[in-house]
């Protein structure tokens, strides 16, 4: 999936919604634990009930593999599902790789051919050659770590080297690479203040925006600090969506917390 048709699955749905899909069996609805496959029905569910305000969604890998081989199966069955009956909707496997690179290009094929995701989030600590193996893939996306939600992501991406912060140098450095024009770049919504100055950088690269909603970040910040004349945002919400409700009414309530939010996007659509 292009960028251009993400572009008009925003405008069409009058939202930049991503959801994340990361299924945490300690906190799901207890009725779907005596399911044969808890995991994909909870997707499922979701999905179904909340994918008309959705232009994204985000399985975080971790969840899955912690189940293991059961965990693997139904990632495969989540992206197969969306791919099958909700094409026009982008998915983003969520697996932060980065390696040397050949064990770069595996995990490239892994989620790009494999589970024919449209995008992967990468780390980029090791540089180009870890990098460009996942931009090599046509109409495929390199989701790139950039500025970070968490606290701790100050430790490193705010130090700053020749009159400029670390995360500044990792984005103009990317922007070197071969096939950039495949990149998006992770920006957290706690950090609005600094979209501003990003935009400066790459105005017209998509943003992946994390934080939103339990981790207190504003729909409104981000949009007035990181739109451009594309859209050019996904915003993430994961838990204030999926775990609204713990019990039978999860997708509906899921439904309605999915729609709060795209009615706050479409004011700056």
């Amino acid at each position: 999936m292009t960028s251009t048709q993400l572009t008009e699955q925003i405008k069409k749905k009058k939202s930049f919604l991503c959801i994340g899909l990361d299924v945490d069996l300690d906190k799901i609805p207890k009725h779907l634990l005596a399911l044969e496959d808890p995991i994909f029905e909870f997707n499922k569910q979701i999905i179904d009930a909340t994918h008309q305000f959705a232009v994204a969604y985000k399985p975080n890998v971790a969840f899955y593999e912690a189940s293991g081989i059961k965990g693997w199966q139904a990632l495969e069955k989540t992206s197969a599902y969306l791919k099958n009956n909700y094409p026009d909707i982008f998915t983003i496997a969520d697996a932060k790789r980065g390696d040397i690179g050949n064990t770069s290009t595996r995990y490239a094929k892994t989620f790009f051919e494999n589970l024919n995701f449209d995008a992967l989030t990468v780390a980029p600590y090791m540089g180009r050659d870890s990098v460009e193996p996942f931009l090599s893939f046509e109409n495929k996306t390199t989701i790139l770590l950039a500025l970070t939600s968490n606290s701790g992501g100050a430790d490193f991406q705010n130090l700053k080297f020749n009159e400029e912060q670390l995360y500044q140098t990792v984005i103009k450095t990317a922007l070197t690479y071969k096939n950039s024009q495949n990149l998006m770049f992770v920006v957290g919504a706690t950090r609005p203040e600094y979209l501003k100055e990003i935009r400066k950088i790459i105005p017209n690269h998509f943003l992946l925006v994390p934080g939103v909603g339990a981790q207190g970040g504003s729909v409104e910040d981000v949009c007035i600090n990181g739109l451009n004349d594309a859209g050019g945002l996904l915003i993430n919400s994961s838990r204030g969506i999926i775990y609204a409700s713990s019990g039978l009414d999860f997708a509906q309530i899921a439904k309605e917390k999915a729609s709060e939010l795209q009615q706050q996007m479409a004011k700056f659509i």
